[in-house]
């Protein structure tokens, strides 16, 4: 089935469909009107913190559907589901067959980043309110597509950079807002890891359990290799987008927030792939600086050596004229101009952690209790897609930057580069043929 032939599904109905299923779990499904019922798409990693997020929420919401191109993948995650709800949810590998259920009312994606929009955008053209994991978008004209469709479309898209919904983190900025450290001008943001070499990958045989035409999706077709899945696809171009957006999303936006900033004027960007030789095809290590007229924000990344900031693996100071926060996930810290403390707040011990989370934390499940208010009470949302877009973006730019390997300027209005012909080729990417992305 190609996209358009999927769209054009939609309008006809879901008559004669057919879902794997249990008779429990269709009981379930007719019995929770006063729930929203969830899908929660792609079921590696993060998809276990939406799990845990959806069970903390369960007065309001429901699991009603999960979804995954492995059969092995998708089997253990209805298990886990059942056993931590209670109930079975109807499974299904195809994202298309579910989002043309009408008990669907949302879904949550976290699937590899060549899905992100796409897959999104499909949801909101099918009736369904979307939570999307960061990044948003594989490339900046899809984010910027995916922000024009939640707005033809109506409803609500939730970005998963949860710091938003923490907090000690909406309390300092607020803080940093009203003066607590003067005028702030200068932020850095970082992230250190000691991820281990992917080695040189051999064509095999496709998994048995695993639908790699439908994994690929919007991508162009590639030959299957035994050091892609189902982690390493972040570090290779045609589906991933580096370390910067893996990770650095949640630091720059927690920046970009404090300073009260979206496009930067210009975009520069140094690194390489230094650690290991093999098919990683992003940096390990790179230096970005985001320059406004007044204000400047600095990304580090070092993907493959843990050499820490203060004592943390990844965080955030923002610096004024009176003084410095430190901020992770942890708590934040307050200093005056010579680094003397003056302020400590921890995050209680539930609350979240440092590292990277796949597992239940309070700040994803405050995140989702934000997003389902919206759908049910019009709370406004902490991570709207129009917010959640501009980092995102900023970080593609500074892969572009590292890509041309010269500064990159900006239209601080729509963040497209200005003045650079060869740049501006990769303000998107060639799709497969019938999967491009469209309102």
């Amino acid at each position: 089935m190609t996209r358009r032939e999927f769209l054009d599904t939609l309008a006809v109905g879901a008559a004669g469909l057919a879902i794997s299923s249990t008779a429990k779990s269709y009981g379930q499904i007719m019995g929770s009107n006063d729930r929203l019922n969830f899908a929660v798409i792609g079921l590696h990693s993060r998809a276990y913190a939406h799990l845990s997020a959806l069970k903390a929420n369960k007065s309001t919401a429901r699991i009603s559907h999960v979804c995954d191109v492995d059969s092995k993948t998708l089997k253990k995650f209805a298990d886990d589901t059942e056993r931590e709800l209670g109930y079975a949810p109807a499974t299904d590998k195809d994202f298309r067959h579910i989002l043309q259920l009408k008990e669907v009312d949302a879904i949550t994606i976290a699937a590899p980043d060549h899905w992100h929009a796409p897959m999104a955008i499909a949801g909101l053209q099918a009736g369904k309110h979307v939570y999307v994991e960061k990044p948003c978008s594989h490339n900046p004209a899809e984010g910027a597509l995916l922000v024009q469709a939640q707005r033809k479309y109506g409803k609500l898209v939730q970005m998963g950079t949860q710091q938003r919904s923490s907090p000690h983190t909406i309390e300092i900025v607020d803080q940093i807002h009203n003066g607590v450290i003067g005028r702030a001008y200068y932020a850095k943001c970082w992230y250190s890891n000691v991820r281990k070499s992917i080695g040189v990958g051999k064509e095999a045989a496709v998994p048995a359990q695993l639908d790699w035409d439908l994994w690929q999706g919007p991508a162009p077709r590639q030959p299957y290799k035994d050091n892609v899945q189902p982690y390493n696809w972040h570090w290779f171009k045609i589906w991933g987008t580096g370390e910067t957006l893996n990770n650095g999303t949640h630091e720059v936006d927690v920046c970009r927030w404090a300073l009260g900033v979206d496009f930067p004027k210009t975009i520069d960007a140094a690194g390489g792939r230094y650690h290991f030789k093999d098919d990683w095809q992003f940096y390990d290590t790179l230096n970005t600086n985001f320059n406004y007229d007044d204000k400047t924000i600095n990304w580090e990344g070092k993907c493959c050596q843990g050499m820490k900031f203060y004592g943390r693996d990844r965080g955030s100071t923002i610096m004024g004229t009176t003084g410095t926060v430190l901020v992770d996930r942890d708590g934040y810290e307050i200093y005056d101009l010579k680094g003397n403390k003056t302020k400590e707040v921890k995050a209680s011990k539930e609350q979240t952690l440092s590292s990277d989370l796949t597992g239940r934390d309070s700040m994803t499940d405050m995140h989702f209790a934000n997003f389902i208010a919206g759908i049910r009470k019009g709370e406004k949302l902490n991570a709207p897609i129009e917010v959640g877009n501009v980092a995102v973006t900023m970080l593609q730019l500074s892969n572009v930057a590292w890509e041309v390997n010269r500064t990159l300027q900006v239209d601080t209005a729509d963040g497209k580069i200005r003045g650079d012909a060869e740049a501006m080729k990769m303000w998107g990417r060639d799709y497969e043929k019938g999967w491009a992305p469209h309102l």
